[in-house]
């Protein structure tokens, strides 16, 4: 396969990584297993339009990423509209999505399996077109990003602690808004704290990832208006595996949602994919089943198989 590798030096694990001997590694690896590979090292700031140019190129098969879950979800949307494979390296903070394939997490061993080759079809999602591999929400978790980003940190581990911090102050202050929200063709209206939709259903994870990426579903999470021990208890659940065993937890599943927040608020914001964004009032939330192209392992391939 033709493949170019771009990687943000920005991203957690590569701020303290050598970066020339890492693509060293890339290249080798790759093309002892019969790849044409060509690596890039590129600022933060520049990363998107970087992937973007690297799609143009003819004759390209495939795309690997490197960053954290904002670069990896910006990439997954460029592969998605080009007809790539994306091949997915984890160096951020949660690596949501490297999580979903049940890729190595470790920036060295997921080399090895990238470069096997096996490419399988798993599902993308879009919010008013905006393509997402993992999660929009609105309500606690944007309250607390937005919490976090005003906040200063310059390590991964700053970052964890600044992220404890704000889901601190969003215990003490959680949010309350309107929501209305359509399934199956059905309105309903309800008083929520946060409302969470994922590329398919969560499993029983602490870190809220799906089993399954292909399982052709989006999963829709609402809790109901909270006090702070509320908030307290719904962490707590989270924690151990049982988000849709809280009580104030409503979850289904559905391959496409609309919702409508119906009171008009400058401040309000939502997290597509860990970035925090304006929140539009009417929101289209469609699945793209089996869109997108990824480099997986040989056992999960065989396994989809």
């Amino acid at each position: 396969m033709k493949l170019i590798a771009i990687f943000n030096r920005d991203g957690g694990t590569f701020k303290t990584t050598d970066m020339t001997e890492y693509c060293s590694l890339v290249q080798t690896t790759f093309r002892g297993a019969g790849h044409d590979i060509e690596c890039r090292l590129v600022e933060g700031p520049n990363i998107v339009e970087e992937m973007e140019k690297a799609a143009a190129t003819p004759g390209l098969d495939g795309l690997i990423a490197g960053g954290g879950d904002g670069t990896i979800s910006a990439a997954a949307g460029i592969a998605w509209k080009n007809g790539l494979a994306l091949g997915v390296v984890p160096a951020g903070t949660m690596n949501l999505f490297a999580r979903s394939l049940k890729l190595p997490l470790d920036i060295r061993a997921v080399v090895d399996v990238l470069a096997e080759g096996n490419v399988r079809d798993v599902d993308i999602a879009s919010v008013n077109g905006r393509p997402f591999v993992h999660q929009f929400s609105a309500g606690l978790h944007a309250r607390m990003v937005r919490y976090r980003n005003n906040m200063a940190f310059a390590s991964r581990l700053g970052k964890i602690q600044a992220s404890a911090r704000a889901a601190l102050g969003v215990v003490l202050n959680p949010p309350v808004f309107d929501v209305e929200y359509m399934v199956d063709g059905v309105t309903r209206h309800r008083e929520v704290c946060a409302i969470s939709v994922s590329n398919n259903e969560f499993g029983e994870h602490p870190f809220l990832v799906p089993d399954d990426v292909a399982g052709g579903h989006l999963g829709f999470y609402l809790a109901d208006v909270m006090t702070p021990p509320g908030v307290v208890r719904l962490a707590f659940d989270i924690l151990r595996g049982k988000l849709k065993e809280n009580a104030a937890v409503t979850s289904m599943t559905t391959p496409e949602l609309e919702l409508h927040f119906p009171k008009s608020r400058r401040d309000v914001r939502c997290v597509i994919d860990g970035e925090l964004l304006p929140m539009e009032r009417d929101v289209l939330i469609k699945l793209h089943p089996g869109e997108l192209k990824v480099f997986t392992s040989p056992v999960i391939q065989q396994a989809a198989a």
